[in-house]
């Protein structure tokens, strides 16, 4: 399983972007998919994951209600919906494929497949 990431950008604070994660090469319909980010000098960081069978979400405090993560099985392609982004959301913007991952984990251990990561930039 291939996994593409894309959609980052700079934006302004209060802005949106809408990131996407296409899988290509297998299926993911079994698997847990998550987002992650890494700032510069920091450690990566969850953000969100969807369970692809079903749709189970689970967020970090810090995008709770800001961050929306959903699938398209059409399209074998998760989103992370950003809004209301703040300076402190910048980061590269990684997703990952587990098929062991619970819903609720937020570790970056354990996942199968990890896109190439995308640059999201919020300036204040």
């Amino acid at each position: 399983v291939q996994l593409q990431a894309s959609g980052g950008g700079s934006v302004q604070a209060g802005g949106s972007l809408r990131l996407s994660c296409a899988a290509s090469g297998g299926t993911v319909n079994s698997y847990t998919m998550g987002w992650f980010r890494q700032a510069p000098g920091k450690e990566r960081e969850f953000v969100a994951t969807i369970r692809w069978h079903g749709g189970t979400t689970y967020y970090a405090d810090s995008v709770q209600g800001r961050f929306t993560i959903s699938r398209d099985n059409a399209k074998n392609t998760v989103y992370l919906q950003m809004n209301s982004l703040k300076p402190v959301d910048t980061a590269v913007y990684y997703c990952a494929a587990g098929r062991a991952i619970t819903s609720t984990s937020t570790t970056s251990r354990g996942y199968d497949y990890w896109g190439q990561g995308t640059q999201v930039t919020v300036s204040s």
